[in-house]
């Protein structure tokens, strides 16, 4: 199978790392170049480290195709013995459809979409599981924002040895003469293995990574495209139909036309009471206002009734109902005047009452002096007349 496939890159790895070390006379006993061995090593440990992460990545999605494989079994298993019938019930309430936390976590997340979509009155809509268990979900579990740059990292890496070993071995070599020139040979070579050796496996590790990663992510949407067509075909929830969704309509619509109904006629029964009992009102006022304002609350009298009367018959009378609103308006405003100018005449009744007040204040202040003095004058007058 495809998804074991990047085993293949530790086999060639040890394979590599065996042959640079060979290469650098570790297992030779020839000199073995210090530097060099040194630089290698740290490339192949940078290389080692690239594929350790990725193998991680790769054995998560390797776990989650495995899951879709087995998902898409075992509903072909259900629907084969279920005769063909849609297998949806057993699975919208199921907790545990699959293994790995990422599949079922998207799962329970399609499950609350299609419950809200057919919460309302019943209807429905169509959710495809598409929309969560997708190939982002793939790519997010096998890390493809990493592992799409390793192919490059590695052959940067490659090139960076190799102008990292040609700078070692220019700069070790000097001379003047064909003599001194010879005797630096050694150390320009040995730079140039260097740049050979990192170029070599650094493109060759690159091309190897980018076969193996694209075959797995290719052979894990393969599966994921079975799957879905699989869950499609035997428990995708079927949408209600349109046939079904106005005749869902339509019985919500006869239920609020009869609820409206009965709330009308318990609405009328309180409107002809209420009439009643305005019309009650309106003739014990205006029997006990008529002489005050005779025509005025007898246009005020009339109007109630007729709104009273325009409230009991029907929506028809609505034009009246505004025209007594207009008359008791005009009647408003009348009283409104009548009020104003009683308000007025008790102000000058108010002022008046004031002045007589003030008036009789002072009458009975004389009145208290002029009593004093005669009294005062008699007591004078018994005096002298006692003696």
């Amino acid at each position: 199978m495809k998804s074991k496939l990047y085993y293949v890159l530790y086999f060639l790895y040890a394979i590599v790392v065996a042959f640079v070390l060979y290469l650098n006379g570790v297992f030779t006993g020839e000199e073995i170049s210090l530097v060099n061995l040194v630089i290698n090593i740290g490339f192949l440990v940078i290389i080692g480290i690239l594929f350790a992460i990725s193998s991680i990545s790769f054995g998560r999605l390797n776990r989650v195709t495995y899951d879709l494989e087995e998902a898409a079994f075992r509903l072909q298993k259900q629907y084969k013995e279920a005769e063909g019938k849609n297998l949806w019930g057993n699975y919208k309430d199921n907790a545990k459809v699959f293994e790995e936390e990422e599949l079922q976590a998207a799962f329970d997340k399609y499950r609350l979409r299609v419950k809200g979509a057919r919460s309302k009155r019943g209807a429905g809509v169509s959710c495809d599981l598409e929309e969560y268990i997708n190939e982002d979900l793939l790519d997010r579990v096998g890390m493809n924002f990493f592992n799409s740059g390793v192919s490059g990292t590695l052959t940067g890496l490659g090139i960076l040895g190799t102008f990292l070993g040609l700078s070692m071995g220019l700069g070790a070599f000097s001379g003047d003469d064909i003599f001194t020139i010879s005797d630096n040979v050694g150390s320009l070579l040995s730079g140039m293995k260097v740049a050979f050796h990192t170029s070599v496996y650094g493109i060759f590790f690159s091309l190897v990574f980018n076969v193996v990663y694209r075959s797995i992510m290719s052979d894990a949407y393969e599966v994921l495209n079975e799957f879905l067509t699989v869950f499609r075909q035997t428990a995708q929830p079927n949408a209600v139909k349109e046939d079904d969704s106005l005749a869902t309509m339509l019985i919500y619509q006869a239920g609020m036309a009869n609820s409206l109904k009965q709330m009308l006629d318990m609405m009328k029964g309180n409107a002809m009471e209420q009439t009643e009992g305005v019309e009650r009102i309106v003739d014990k006022f205006t029997e006990q206002m008529q002489t005050a304002l005779d025509a005025d609350f007898k246009k005020l009298g009339n109007a109630l009734k007729k709104a009273g009367e325009s409230q009991a018959a029907s929506a028809v009378n609505a034009a009246e109902m505004v025209e007594a609103v207009t008359v008791l308006v005009e009647v408003n405003r009348n009283v409104q005047e009548a009020l104003a100018k009683v308000m007025e005449r008790q102000e000058v009744f108010a002022g008046q009452l004031a002045e007589q007040k003030k008036m009789l204040a002072d009458a009975c202040s004389d009145m208290s002096d002029e009593i004093s003095s005669q009294i005062y004058t008699f007591e004078q007058m018994r005096n002298l007349y006692e003696k």
